[in-house]
């Protein structure tokens, strides 16, 4: 059971048009037609309330909806979970409640009713400023219009906003991608997240890259624009505090933080993650599904696994790598410390205090670098990529428990973009 502060990751699964390049747990849905959502959200609900009787209660301190595009939801129906949340758990008063938005979903008021019913931060997919870059991603907002809702949020007096951003689509140059970010900071966020673009099989956009129609992204071209988004960023006041994530000073997203830091986590709705003190376990993927195991009081966990004490040392020094922070020297063995002093004499680390941090340089290479610091593990020697992130106690009794992971259920630690900023 979790004895400090939980986080909440609420999953809406709704998408008005499926992007070519997303691999999300996402379906095309008419959420105008409240038969097509009641369902879901009603099960939702459901399972906040089955947290709460597992856990007994306890203090949430962050909660992120994300999606999928959690701004087709109403704002009435985001008032309805948040409500069940506050009654099963202790909410903070000073909570993060993040919810990611589509520009193409808001208006001014709808920001204001959001902003209503308890969401104080707000995390706006740009992607880019550029038509040709968004139509390469099959993204239906205009490029104004994320600047356009930033002001609306300001003006519904939200927290804080950050601004989600895309390099290394095919056809972006450098003045493309430099574009995006000085449009991004002439909007005076409080956050960017900055992602290379992962072409995930099986995605549109993987398709027409194999059949030629476009080409695959180039490593020395995302790194160029890596180095230039650290630049700009840094220059316009935001500083990095995880390899994708800048912001300006005591505006990091605390719900990712506690992701980065090993935190404890429940996510709600089809295909979510948890993870509870090296327990973790990962919903059905499909809302049918889902709703169906609710309605029949039911755990909807598909599987889990409890990580082994091995496992979690790898897992905290994959993530802490990427932070501003840095990996405290304590964590790591001798032999680990000895293989990073290599990165320390090459420029790819600098010790601070205690702790080793990554250089721009650094963080270019960081799942290398950890990858070489962990590479005596047998584990790291068996396996190409780490396994996923993701995880809750057993499910009830009776439930069938899945304990092998799926393709569908691990990520590369490159993409520890569930991380949403």
């Amino acid at each position: 059971m979790s004895s400090g502060p939980l986080s909440l990751y609420i999953h809406i699964p709704w998408c008005s048009v499926r992007c070519g390049y997303c691999d999300f747990n996402t379906y095309v849905t008419d959420t105008s037609n409240s038969a097509n959502t009641a369902p879901y959200i009603e099960a939702v609900r459901k399972e906040i309330a089955l947290a709460s009787a597992t856990l007994k209660g306890g203090w949430v301190k962050t909660v992120y909806f994300g999606g999928g595009t959690p701004t087709l939801m109403s704002a009435v129906d985001m008032g309805r979970i948040l409500s069940t949340v506050r009654r099963s758990f202790d909410l903070d008063d000073s909570a993060e409640i993040t919810t990611e938005a589509n520009p193409e979903t808001l208006s001014p008021e709808y920001l204001e009713d959001v902003r209503g019913v308890g969401v104080n931060r707000l995390s706006l997919g740009m992607q880019s400023a550029v038509p040709h870059v968004l139509a390469t991603l099959d993204r239906v907002h205009t490029p104004g219009r994320a600047l356009e809702s930033v002001a609306w949020a300001r003006k519904a007096d939200f927290d804080q906003v950050s601004l989600d951003l895309i390099y290394g689509t095919p056809g972006e140059s450098m003045e493309d991608w430099e574009a995006t970010l000085v449009s991004a900071l002439a909007a005076k966020p409080d956050h960017v997240s900055a992602y290379s673009l992962i072409v995930e099989d099986g995605t549109p956009l993987a398709r027409r890259m194999a059949a030629g129609l476009l080409p695959y992204p180039d490593d020395d071209s995302l790194a160029d624009k890596y180095v230039l988004a650290e630049a700009l960023l840094s220059n316009g006041g935001l500083t990095w505090y995880e390899v994708s994530n800048w912001s300006k000073p005591n505006r990091e997203c605390k719900h990712n933080m506690n992701y980065w830091r090993s935190g404890d986590w429940w996510g709600i709705g089809a295909g979510a993650h948890s993870h509870l003190d090296g327990t973790r376990w990962w919903n059905y993927r499909r809302p049918a599904t889902y709703i169906s195991k609710l309605n029949e009081g039911k755990s909807p966990s598909q599987g889990s696994e409890t990580l082994t004490a091995d496992e979690r040392h790898e897992e905290k020094l994959m993530l802490k790598i990427r932070l501003g922070e840095g990996l405290s020297v304590a964590d790591l063995t001798d032999a680990e410390y000895a293989r990073a002093e290599d990165y320390l004499g090459s420029g790819h680390l600098v010790l601070t205090g205690s702790r080793l941090v990554c250089t721009v340089a650094g963080r270019l290479i960081a799942d290398k670098i950890v990858r070489d610091i962990l590479m005596a593990s047998p584990r790291m020697a068996r396996r190409e990529k780490p396994k996923d992130l993701p995880p809750i106690p057993p499910p009830p009794p009776g439930e069938p428990v899945v304990a092998e992971l799926t393709p569908e259920s691990t990520i590369r630690i490159s993409e520890v973009q569930w991380a949403h900023g």
